[in-house]
């Protein structure tokens, strides 16, 4: 059976007045809010170390707030961070919690720090706009600059070029097939073995080597021991102790990548493990990104 909704002429003009007297007390509830949300509590910018980031490779990002003379923090507030398209739709995150907590920012303290992430592999190529915000739950915090949206500041625009102008790496023996999380299909990663290699063309140059990476540190006591080398030759080790994803770089010379065209580099564990349960894969560490970066 359909249900028909009541006539207006069934509600009394009494009823009327008391549905238009609540919604007026919320709408300017709504008001007052947006209205009273106080000064800026900080003027946020972004510094990046390059303004053209091919899809794939690592951005360095420099955050800094200049915390205003009569800020005040009733918590811990997340930094948002969207990266969008000219069409408005957001291509990736790297929402992240500040080194120092902002229920320790004090008036007139400018907090500055870096961070690193990898540009997805979006099949978009041209001028991308970051925005920022300061967030806790549904709650955000007023911030100087040029407001894009409901407390969401623009603070940098730059370019992504193809994939294509990074330096490819071919992986070789002792990888695991590619796996996705089922929550995020944009979180990849491979498992090692105890030794895994890769190829790439020999840039010529100094360069520096990124590996992010975890492991499963509750199965190992000491941790495993990691070490990256170039042919035979070492040029960085590590103790693998890192719970969540974690991002580790090691400088390589041109003499150590030496005159072969082709570099073979490797990553070796001391010890691996069995997932179990079926699983009979002998696992090292789990990589999410490699990249290789020549020096400019």
């Amino acid at each position: 059976m359909i249900r028909r909704a009541s006539s207006p002429a069934a509600f009394s003009p009494s009823l009327w007045l008391s549905v238009a007297l609540v919604v007026a007390g919320l709408t300017g509830a709504g008001c007052d809010r947006e209205e009273t949300g106080g000064p800026p509590v900080a003027a946020p910018s972004v510094t990046l170390h390059q303004n053209r980031v091919a899809l794939g490779s690592p951005v360095r990002i420099t955050y800094r707030f200049e915390v205003a003379q009569d800020a005040r923090f009733d918590g811990d507030y997340i930094v948002f961070v969207h990266v969008l398209d000219p069409e408005g739709e957001r291509l990736w995150d790297d929402d992240h919690r500040p080194p120092i907590p902002t229920s320790q920012w004090k008036p007139g303290q400018t907090v500055e720090y870096t961070r690193t992430s990898f540009v997805p592999n979006y099949p978009y190529i041209g001028e991308v706009t970051m925005r920022l915000g300061l967030y806790q739950g549904d709650q955000r915090l007023v911030l100087s600059g040029a407001e894009a949206t409901r407390r969401e500041y623009v603070v940098a625009k730059f370019q992504l070029l193809p994939q294509s102008e990074n330096i490819y790496l071919i992986y070789g023996d002792g990888w695991h097939p590619a796996e996705v999380s089922a929550d995020n299909p944009a979180a990849e990663w491979q498992w090692t073995q105890q030794r895994a290699v890769f190829r790439f063309k020999n840039p010529k140059r100094n360069a520096t080597f990124y590996l992010e990476y975890d492991a499963r540190v509750d199965l190992f006591n000491p941790p495993q021991q990691v070490t990256v080398k170039v042919g035979d030759q070492p040029i960085g080790t590590f103790v693998a102790d890192a719970r969540e994803k974690k991002l580790m770089t090691f400088p390589i010379s041109a003499g150590q990548l030496g005159d072969a065209e082709v570099v073979v580099m490797a990553i070796e564990v001391d010890r691996t493990f069995k997932p179990g349960g079926g699983d009979t894969r002998d696992l090292g560490i789990r990589v999410f990104h490699t990249f290789i970066e020549p020096a400019e």
